[in-house]
């Protein structure tokens, strides 16, 4: 690292637990971030911060005056903007050491297997269950660790899913593909600005120990906190050995 790096990335150097190695283990990665909306917003910005060196930003919609909201990587002067294209000038102007690369483009399965392949970490940021089981099969496939999020009204929770491991779950262990899920979108039903901030960012926070191997992930776990109350909850998932996923 030169002089300019050990100043930028100073804080987490300063880290017993991270250090020069687990800088450089950022520098070397790939994140595929799925979602530049609330949660994809918070997530991205903390990995591009803290380094990582290239990122990939998948979306296909545009910055709407609605999104200002809750989604921090855009500005009243983004709207009618591509999503990805604004949030790839904002993660440069934040960190132009890094690569940022953008999809603008609904991931299919084959996109999402391509794509995926070549990640060392992929964060699930979306708001639909079809795209968050099409991320799943890709990562199960490429043997890629998964972190997932979600948010609704006050409701928010996150997990990682690393089929890295022979005895972790996937995402299709939790909520099964066929299962009759309620689909709730904040376009209709609401959702508290600073929580999702909250659980993105703890979206970014599990990818970066993943990446560098720090800590303890939230592998096997569903964490979920009730905003109105700051209440937290934890519930451990187990690998489904039936799951047509990842059995």
């Amino acid at each position: 690292m030169d002089n300019q790096q050990l100043l930028r990335y100073s804080r987490h150097l300063l880290l017993t637990e991270w250090g020069p190695e687990a800088q450089a283990q950022c520098a070397a990665a790939h994140a595929v971030v799925v979602g530049v909306g609330g949660l994809g917003s918070p997530a991205s910005h903390f990995l591009a911060a803290a380094g990582v060196g290239a990122i990939t930003l998948c979306d296909n919609d545009d910055v709407d005056l609605t999104n200002i909201q809750r989604q921090m990587l855009y500005t009243t002067a983004d709207v009618g903007k591509r999503k990805v294209a604004a949030a790839r000038d904002r993660l440069l102007a934040v960190n132009p050491t890094i690569a940022v690369h953008i999809r603008d483009e609904r991931m299919n399965d084959a996109a999402l297997n391509e794509l995926v392949r070549t990640a060392d970490v992929v964060l699930d940021c979306t708001d639909n269950y079809k795209t968050r089981h099409a991320v799943n099969r890709a990562c199960v496939a490429a043997r890629a660790p998964l972190v997932s999020g979600a948010v609704i009204r006050f409701d928010g929770q996150i997990a990682v899913f690393d089929s890295r491991n022979s005895d972790s779950p996937c995402y299709h262990c939790l909520f099964g593909e066929n299962e009759s899920l309620e689909e709730a979108r904040c376009a209709t039903m609401g959702v508290f600005a600073p929580l999702v901030g909250t659980i993105g960012t703890m979206q970014a926070a599990e990818a970066l120990k993943l990446l560098t191997g720090i800590g303890k992930p939230l592998a096997g776990r569903l964490l979920m906190l009730n905003a109105l109350t700051m209440q937290w909850q934890t519930i451990n998932i187990k690998r489904n050995r039936n799951c047509p996923v990842c059995s």
